[in-house]
């Protein structure tokens, strides 16, 4: 049991004195998803009528100033 404790003991010590040195797979995968997620609704809002007549307008002012 004491062999058994000690074990449990040492192997938690390495784990703390390890630290977490960075992200695992499925951290990866969740801010991969979310970064697709995030690219996906903000593909539909420039592309959307309202965002794209806007964007138009800005341009088109922008080259037909005046200097």
């Amino acid at each position: 049991m004491r062999a058994r404790m000690a074990g449990a003991r040492a192997w938690l010590l390495g784990r703390r004195s390890r630290g977490d040195a960075g992200m695992t797979t499925s951290e990866y995968a969740m801010g991969t998803i979310a970064a697709c997620a995030f690219a996906a609704v903000l593909y539909k809002v420039v592309t959307s009528g309202t965002v794209s007549k806007a964007l138009e307008s800005v341009i088109g002012k922008a080259l037909d100033a005046q200097f």
